[in-house]
């Protein structure tokens, strides 16, 4: 997913919270497949929670404990996926620049 000379940004960040890069220019490698894997699964978990916000947000008997637990998962889930944007944002923005050769 990266260009030469290029960071891809993986979908997990450091034990200090800040974000981990990968430099390779081999996409079918093993880091890049496992960032790949991981991107995969957190968009399904996102899709599956945002299934699931809907229900719990339609049933008038949810406590606000239930609330706040979605709330917290949401937002776990929306730093996932913006994530992983940024980091397809960022590829698709150096696959359409120009190449000199």
């Amino acid at each position: 997913m990266t260009a030469p000379n290029e960071l891809r940004l993986l979908p997990w960040s450091g034990s200090d919270g800040k974000p981990c890069y990968l430099s390779t220019d081999d996409k079918a490698g093993y880091m890049s497949r496992l960032a790949d894997n991981i991107e995969s699964m957190q968009l399904g978990t996102a899709t599956e929670l945002l299934e699931h916000a809907s229900d719990t947000l339609n049933d008038p008997d949810v406590g606000p404990e239930d609330l706040r637990l979605l709330a917290k998962e949401l937002t776990g889930a929306l730093r996932d996926v913006l994530r992983v944007a940024t980091s397809r944002g960022h590829f698709m923005a150096v696959s359409e620049e120009p190449h000199h050769s």
